[in-house]
C-alpha cells in the first residue's frame, strides 16, 4: 500500500471541484486527523497558491538547473518512495508530509517551532529534520523545490510579507548548505495572505507562522519539452 496522505480542496474561485476534507497521520500521536491544511482550504483563503505553476516557470527552471540537460540522459523520479523517507525523517516533529492537492508534487509543512519569535534563524531543534528533508532531496535530484513563507495576520502586511519572504529564504539558504544545489531552490513570502488556520486564536495563529516546501518531480517528458 502507498505510504501518502493526500490534501484535498474545494476551491470555487479556481473552478475546482472535489471534496473538502483530507485525513492525515499526526506525526506526533499516530492518530487519523483532519488535515490542517485542508481545513485551510476551506475556511481560510485557500489553496490556490499551491495549485499554481512553479515560482518561476518550470522550463525555464529545468534548464536553469540543468536536470537532464547535460547528457541528455533518462530523468527518474518516484515520488512515494521520497515521500515514504521525508515522514520517516520528520516523524514525531510536528511536521506535515503529503501530496499537493492536485497531486503532481510533495508538500513539507514546518510550524511555527521552525523560528524563534521574530526570528529568521532556523531553531536548533529543527535542524537534524531539515538534514534529513536535505539529504533526501540531494538523492532525489529530478526535482524542482519552492521554499514558501507565511506568517499570522499579527502585525502590518508589509512587515508580515518581509518577515516571509526572508524566512523562506533563511531555509533555502540551511538547504543549500546541506547540499542541495540552490538552482533547484526558489523562495517567495506570502505574509499572511493564505492562513491554514484561525487567526483569532493562539492556536490558530501559530499553525499559520510556517514555512512549507514544495517539492515538484521533472518527468522526462518536461526535460524533452524544456529542452
Amino acid at each position: 500500500m502507498k505510504s501518502k496522505k493526500i490534501l484535498f480542496s474545494s476551491i470555487g474561485a479556481l473552478a475546482l471541484v472535489g471534496t473538502t476534507t483530507a485525513c492525515v497521520t499526526d506525526p506526533n500521536t499516530g492518530n487519523q486527523v483532519l488535515s490542517r491544511t485542508a481545513i485551510g482550504g476551506v475556511g481560510g483563503a485557500g489553496l490556490g497558491y499551491l495549485l499554481g505553476g512553479l515560482i518561476g516557470g518550470k522550463t525555464a527552471r529545468i534548464v536553469g538547473a540543468g536536470i537532464g540537460g547535460a547528457a541528455g540522459g533518462y530523468v527518474g523520479y518516484r515520488m512515494d518512495e521520497q515521500i515514504r523517507e521525508l515522514e520517516e525523517v520528520t516523524a514525531g516533529t510536528g511536521v506535515d508530509v503529503s501530496e499537493t492537492p492536485n497531486g503532481d508534487g510533495i508538500l513539507v509543512n514546518f510550524p511555527d517551532v521552525t523560528f524563534a519569535v521574530d526570528s529568521t534563524t532556523v531553531s536548533p531543534q529543527m535542524r537534524s529534520t531539515l538534514d534529513g528533508v536535505a539529504q533526501s532531496m540531494v538523492e532525489h535530484p529530478s526535482s524542482l523545490i519552492d521554499v514558501m513563507g507565511h506568517t499570522d495576520s499579527t502585525g502590518s502586511d508589509q512587515y508580515n510579507l518581509d518577515l516571509s519572504r526572508r524566512r523562506a529564504e533563511s531555509v533555502a539558504n540551511y538547504l543549500v548548505s546541506r547540499g542541495v544545489a540552490r538552482s533547484r531552490i526558489e523562495t517567495v513570502g506570502y505574509g499572511e495572505q493564505y492562513p491554514i488556520a484561525d487567526n483569532t486564536t493562539d492556536a490558530g495563529r501559530s499553525e499559520n507562522r510556517r514555512v512549507e516546501i514544495r517539492i515538484t518531480p521533472v518527468t522526462q517528458e518536461d526535460v524533452n519539452a524544456a529542452y
